[in-house]
């Protein structure tokens, strides 16, 4: 069965909600059927509001849970079983992501009930009673908050790092190469590629597809046709995208299309 067909959106149940920014979502539906594994740069948050989520890393064996956070940059598989709940991918560079990814302990984490419980009566108020509800930005940063432990970490990217991250953010198009990107702050190509690397965990193209990859994702709310999210990701064509999708969320880019759309402001600061 084809992996769209297989996570199935129960569309008649909770048809999805997708609040999207650049950088990151927040889904809110109820699905099933079992992600392969894949691998993006984003920290995932799943938290059930009725029944239980079932993950596994990479080569370990099946876990069952009402909530989850998986580190950005970490192979895993997923499945929904059929659960009602949201689905947030949280950009691990943003002060708020930092935060989150330095209060877990484990590349997959469970999420103890003591601090489920909040974001579950969080969600469940902005699903049945939205006018008694918090706004979506304010959801969204509720539920990082509520998951992320002490104080904000005191570490910050460098700043040279954060130069370019605010420029690939605030850029039109996605083209920036690894040369361009040296030379704005001032470094050699090879100097600059292993800062980005040691301050983001990843290089600099893997990182700039990832960037293509949420940004084609705007254009799928905003047009919902594979060939415009395709040039507005400045990939090569359709086929590119959904390979990248493939590696990135083990769904094609087809899979995204379903269930209403709302394109929001990042609800996040910029870099840590």
């Amino acid at each position: 069965m084809a992996a769209d067909a297989a996570h199935a959106w129960h569309e008649q149940d909770f048809p999805p909600r997708w609040y999207l920014w650049e950088g990151g979502f927040l889904v809110l539906g109820k699905a099933g059927g079992e992600v392969p594994d894949h691998m993006h740069h984003a920290i995932q948050v799943h938290v059930a509001m009725q029944g239980r989520v079932a993950i596994r890393g990479a080569g370990r064996p099946w876990r069952e849970a009402r909530g989850v956070i998986v580190r950005a940059d970490v192979e895993h598989a997923f499945n929904a079983q059929g659960a009602s709940g949201a689905m947030l991918m949280v950009d691990p560079d943003s002060s708020e992501g930092a935060w989150l990814q330095g209060a877990l302990a484990e590349d997959i984490t469970v999420i103890p009930d003591a601090r489920l419980d909040g974001c579950v009566a969080a969600l469940k108020t902005f699903v049945d009673r939205p006018m008694e509800a918090m706004g979506v930005d304010e959801l969204v940063l509720h539920l990082v908050r509520s998951l992320s432990l002490g104080s904000p970490p005191a570490r910050r990217l460098d700043p040279r790092v954060g130069t370019v991250l605010a420029a690939i953010r605030e850029s039109d198009d996605l083209r920036m190469s690894l040369d361009a990107a040296a030379q704005l702050v001032h470094l050699s190509p090879g100097r600059f590629a292993h800062l980005f690397k040691d301050e983001v965990g990843l290089p600099f193209r893997r990182y700039m597809l990832w960037r293509k990859a949420t940004r084609a994702m705007l254009s799928m709310g905003r047009e919902r046709t594979l060939a415009a999210a395709a040039q507005s990701g400045d990939f090569a064509d359709a086929a590119h995208l959904t390979r990248t999708f493939n590696q990135m969320f083990g769904l094609p880019p087809s899979a995204f299309l379903r269930g209403a759309f709302f394109e929001i402001p990042s609800p996040f600061t910029g870099p840590a």
